[in-house]
């Protein structure tokens, strides 16, 4: 990790806004999509379509595909685990309300914060960092407060579903920038997880037993389209080229802004209700991203 890229700059940061939006959008196009193709076939298709656009992104550009640096066994590593969190997340949803699994879902980035200690030398949180994901964090329960009602049992089956699609997302990170992966060029980093990907989530949509593309009309069409060129190819593209770049800890502290950009998305497109609590979930979460990332956080990597 070089000097300058301890921490994060204005184009790292309006590049995590963006990234951010671009994924709140997507909780809207996957409902808008869901009435024609359920969610993990959708997964499984925008996969297999972000494969080709990524190899055709790598060819444009001479990028070598089947050079042999050691990162085979890693990538489809990679991959395995970024289908498996899709499936976790689909899956638990069956059994838990979508308030519940946002805020299961979104304790990924302490996962990110513990593994980047553990396995990323020169990477340590001070205590003032931590603090600031627990205050954005804290945003998120506020946001979706109204889901914590006492669970039932097949709830607390959801739950621990989406837990372990958080310890996934994380882990994928993590091993991201703890393994070889980081020594490869992001394109070829994304290539592996689509490619594995766009294998395993259209077998898991059989499995489970969805019904398949029952409905096809051009809004379910450019919802698609949406999910697998922007958010699949172009966003995915961008956010492995910042985990090269940048601490992931930082990085991840971004990432509960999603969530709130979902349920603006939401209100704004489709109707759905909006909390009185979604401003005050706002100023925790970007409070909670100033602490992880104001200039003397970064004193302690140095």
């Amino acid at each position: 990790m070089t000097r300058e890229n301890q921490m994060l700059d204005f184009t790292a940061m309006a590049m995590l806004v963006v990234l951010c939006v671009s994924w709140g959008l997507q909780q809207v196009a996957i409902k808008v999509a869901i009435s024609g193709v359920p969610p993990l076939l959708q997964s499984g298709i925008r996969s297999v379509g972000a494969t080709i656009f990524i190899w055709i992104w790598m060819t444009l550009r001479r990028e070598p595909l089947l050079e042999k640096d050691g990162t085979l066994w890693w990538g489809i590593a990679a991959g395995l685990l970024f289908a498996a969190e899709f499936i976790l997340i689909y899956w638990g949803l069956e059994y838990t309300n979508a308030s519940r699994a946002v805020i299961f879902l979104y304790m990924s980035p302490f996962v990110v914060a513990l593994g980047a200690q553990l396995f990323i030398p020169g990477e340590h949180l001070r205590m003032i960092q931590v603090l600031g994901l627990c205050c954005a964090f804290a945003g998120i329960v506020v946001a979706f407060e109204e889901s914590l009602n006492f669970p039932t049992r097949r709830m607390l089956t959801g739950d621990c579903m989406l837990a372990g699609a958080a310890i996934l997302w994380g882990a994928t990170t993590v091993m991201i920038k703890a393994c070889p992966l980081s020594r490869i060029k992001p394109s070829k980093t994304l290539l592996y997880q689509l490619a594995v990907s766009a294998v395993v989530l259209p077998i898991g949509s059989l499995i489970k037993g969805e019904p398949g593309i029952v409905l096809m009309t051009p809004l379910i069409a450019g919802s698609l389209v949406y999910q697998t060129v922007w958010v699949a190819f172009a966003t995915y593209l961008t956010w492995f080229w910042l985990i090269r770049h940048y601490p992931p800890s930082r990085l991840a502290s971004f990432t509960f802004l999603t969530p709130l950009f979902g349920v603006l998305a939401g209100g704004l497109l489709l109707g759905e209700p909006i909390t009185g609590g979604l401003l005050m979930a706002l100023v925790l979460v970007g409070s909670g991203i100033y602490l992880v990332n104001r200039p003397n956080a970064a004193k302690i990597e140095q």
